[in-house]
């Protein structure tokens, strides 16, 4: 194919796939809406990029770039359909994910429920070990528990394990250990640990994220590679980029290892947009309300600067008139920017 400086701009949502093909050199552009296909999502995208390239007159143009971002992710997370995942935590840490902050979202709501952990009490097993607050070890890692606990937690069907131990943000040395023990042993297991994940002080924090990252991992990673796959079919010899939570983008190979960070990649990208024609059309207060077939998300715009946060929530307790309460879903972290 000509080269023809055209990139694509793709995001996948749970009813429609959409795609915005630029010319930078020409500033045309073309765009295109086609129903998801739920059982594999990367067969829309090749088929609206198939029609778009019948749209350009004269020799099919090379796609030198294609920026995707998609709501797949937290989809998965809010209609539970991610992997089977497996934890393992420091003895006594077991419960992490239920007591969360000890606080109850509404104090005055007798009825009040959270919604069911991603990893069920089951699934979740203690190995001894101690790292203090300071990093020191205070108790060597027992890898005749890891192996006991990796195997049953294998017996069990588990796809993904998560791995968070106290205080391994200030020295990995025993999850370290563990990820050999398990790359080992279970080299077909999609395996999350917290000292990459998320290498921040907190454990309920650290734990709900990298067990959400190990809840979502096999079937982004899947998805990543039937995505590549298509896109290699049609000849696509350019850059493939995956919108990052932040704002930013990543590569394929870093948002298969943590989908947690491309949650909000759908999403994101539209509060970016409204704050780009903010500016062109000189209005510095917006409201961008995007709606989805199965989620919908609002941001505030300020003075033209999009609102931050360190931490958010993914879907909302299961008690009717209690979802937007603070407090109430998933909690997730965002990593330190770089890691």
């Amino acid at each position: 194919m000509a080269k023809g400086f055209y990139r694509l701009g793709c995001d996948i949502g749970g009813t429609f796939t959409d795609f915005v093909l630029v010319n930078d050199r020409a500033g045309e552009f073309y765009v295109f809406k086609c129903l998801t296909t739920p059982a594999d999502p990367s067969e829309a995208v090749e088929r609206g990029i198939q029609v778009l390239m019948d749209q350009i007159p004269g020799p099919k143009p090379a796609i030198d770039e294609i920026i995707h971002g998609t709501t797949l992710v937290i989809n998965a997370i809010i209609e539970r359909k991610g992997a089977k995942t497996g934890l393992i935590t420091t003895r006594g840490f077991r419960d992490v994910l239920e007591l969360g902050r000890e606080l109850r979202y509404d104090a005055y709501d007798i009825f009040s429920e959270y919604p069911p952990p991603l990893v069920p009490r089951a699934l979740r097993m203690e190995v001894d070990e101690r790292i203090a607050s300071d990093g020191r070890v205070i108790q060597e890692l027992s890898h005749d528990d890891v192996r006991r606990s990796l195997s049953q937690l294998r017996g069990l069907g588990i796809e993904s394990l998560a791995v968070c131990l106290i205080n391994s943000y200030r020295n990995p040395v025993h999850e370290r250990q563990i990820k050999a023990i398990v790359e080992r042993e279970a080299p077909g297991l999609f395996l999350s640990t917290s000292f990459e994940v998320l290498p921040q002080i907190r454990e309920y924090e650290r734990t709900c994220t990298t067990a959400t990252n190990a809840y979502v991992k096999p079937i982004t990673a899947r998805y990543l590679k039937k995505l590549s796959a298509r896109l290699e079919s049609q000849g696509f010899g350019g850059k493939l980029y995956i919108m990052l939570s932040s704002g930013g983008i990543t590569s394929v190979e870093t948002a298969r290892e943590f989908p947690v960070r491309i949650i909000e990649s759908g999403p994101t990208a539209a509060v970016i947009a409204s704050q780009h024609y903010g500016r062109m059309f000189k209005i510095p207060d917006i409201f961008c309300f995007d709606m989805g077939g199965t989620t919908a998300k609002a941001s505030l715009i300020e003075n033209g600067v999009i609102a931050r946060g360190r931490e958010y929530e993914v879907g909302g307790s299961i008690s009717a008139g209690s979802r937007l309460i603070r407090g109430a879903g998933e909690l997730l972290r965002i990593a330190d920017a770089g890691r």
